[in-house]
């Protein structure tokens, strides 16, 4: 494979890996918005379920990108 292809699929894969979580993040935060203006006495329980998102958000992309580096790294 030729280095310009090889640069295209970790850009697009990286673009994958990075757009994906981020999506999820910003859906998670504007329902939690909502959610706080509807009832803001449930913050505890909204700021709970934040977290465990914003977590696994986190998580999803990382993953992600160990995967990206593993499948890329230059071979000894």
């Amino acid at each position: 494979m030729t280095e310009i292809g090889r640069g295209i699929e970790v850009v697009i894969i990286f673009m994958i890996a990075i757009l994906g979580p981020s999506v999820i993040l910003a859906a998670g935060g504007y329902a939690s918005i909502q959610a706080l203006g509807r009832n803001p006495s449930a913050a505890p329980k909204i700021f709970t379920a934040m977290v465990v998102l914003l977590l696994f958000g986190t998580a999803i992309s990382v993953i992600a990108l160990l995967v990206l580096f593993q499948l890329y790294s230059p071979t000894a």
